[in-house]
């Protein structure tokens, strides 16, 4: 599967993540003064007198970490604040980030306690009492109150690694309780106790259900769907990347009997140092994908594209960015009942600091949401998208390669007709 291919792949935002690895904060090596991450992290020192213990209480929002380091004996546990009369559900809400400043989603961040002890994968198929616990608190529709007590107080330092988001106070568990009976939808007792059904369509049925995405993913990586003989731990990086391909693949069988759109139309958002640009042309389902960051003014998009009948092989040059852009799109045509091709323009900003493929998908939404431009040719499309991006438009149409299939599609069934 898509999330299996993911751990030896470099793409543009691993290759951002790696500078923060190998800098540490102090050598200065994005051109910044002063590293951004290691300036909010001075939110942590507030937390100093709360964590001085070995143990801690708050309501995790709920969420849990897998990491892929050592598969597949990972680390893996709970996220809680210390604050225990805190909403924390928005600290790991990424469809709300969008509207927040970088500032507030890396005191996100910082304020959760990461609970770790090493877990190997396959014992999400006879779970001892501490990884049930961790999977108890995923399988909550809201906040749940949660002790930990560690082996040593959780520690301070902020953490860099060339493929995770930078992150907080952390600490090995030594027990974990729930101080509460988790609230638990309907849908998500159903699916998790029917340990005949494939974790493919598990995910597939919670979302037709309204679970959120964000829900269905830590479900998945916490080893809660599947076959009973098949369960296991998936890294919480993987499991994001793989919920968006299966969902994008299903939804994509659907659309192909829609009728094509009859016009142009280019939809867009703007936030948090991205913007994302989406341009809609009548066709037959194809899909590009472009990333580009603006470090210098040699800056050349990444991409990766699929025809009609999808791809078989991994996204390798934009990898999640792919998949998260791609749902969003295919969303919008079942909710529309069409079907069209697509390229989706992403422009990354110096002032990006790296935390996630999740705001191209809420970028992508947010677009999508928005009453689109509509064109009744494509050279004026391309028009309205030169004026949105900051990146010369012929630098993206020489990368482009749906755009040259498109065009001789149109030109073959002119000839045919």
């Amino acid at each position: 599967m898509v999330f299996q291919e993911t751990l030896f792949r470099v793409t543009n935002e691993e290759r951002q993540r790696s500078l923060c690895s190998q800098c540490q904060g102090h050598r200065k090596l994005c051109g910044k003064p002063v590293c951004p991450i290691l300036a909010k992290a001075e939110t942590l020192m507030k937390l100093e007198k709360r964590l001085s213990k070995d143990k801690i209480f708050g309501a995790s929002p709920p969420a849990v970490f897998v990491g892929s380091w050592n598969y597949p004996r990972v680390l893996a546990g709970p996220l809680v604040p210390p604050l225990p009369s805190v909403d924390s559900s928005v600290m790991d809400m990424p469809e709300l980030w969008l509207r927040k400043s970088m500032d507030e989603i890396l005191r996100y961040r910082f304020t959760l306690v990461r609970g770790k002890r090493f877990v190997d994968v396959k014992w999400a198929r006879d779970p001892d009492r501490i990884l049930s616990t961790f999977q108890e608190v995923v399988m909550a529709a809201k906040p749940t109150d949660t002790e930990m007590w560690f082996h040593k107080k959780p520690k301070l330092n902020v953490v860099f690694s060339s493929r995770e988001p930078p992150s907080g106070p952390s600490a090995s568990i030594k027990r974990a309780f729930l101080a509460e009976n988790p609230s638990v939808p309907k849908p998500v007792e159903t699916v998790v106790s029917d340990t005949d059904l494939k974790a493919v369509e598990g995910i597939v049925k919670l979302f037709d259900s309204g679970i959120s995405q964000r829900q269905i993913t830590r479900m998945f990586s916490i080893g809660l769907l599947g076959t009973k003989r098949l369960k296991r731990l998936v890294p919480t990086e993987w499991s994001i990347t793989a919920v968006d391909d299966i969902l994008g693949k299903r939804i994509h069988k659907e659309i192909l009997d829609y009728p094509w759109i009859n016009q142009f139309m280019v939809f867009g958002h703007k936030a948090l140092g991205n913007n994302v640009q989406i341009l809609l042309f009548p066709s037959s389902w194809m899909f590009e994908a472009q990333e580009v960051w603006l470090t210098s003014k040699r800056s050349v998009p990444g991409v990766d594209y699929e025809l009609t009948w999808g791809r078989k092989s991994y996204a390798e040059n934009l990898a999640g960015a792919y998949y998260a852009s791609r749902l969003p799109v295919l969303e919008y045509l079942r909710r529309t009942r069409r079907q069209a091709g697509a390229i989706v323009f992403m422009e990354v900003y110096p002032e990006w600091i790296p935390i996630g493929v999740w705001r191209f998908r809420e970028l992508c939404r947010e677009a999508l949401r928005k009453e689109p431009l509509r064109f009744d040719t494509l050279g004026e499309s391309l028009e309205a998208l030169r004026k949105r991006l900051r990146l010369p438009l012929e630098r993206w149409l020489e990368r482009s390669k749906i755009l040259p299939w498109h065009k001789t599609q149109r030109r073959l069934t002119s000839f045919l007709a």
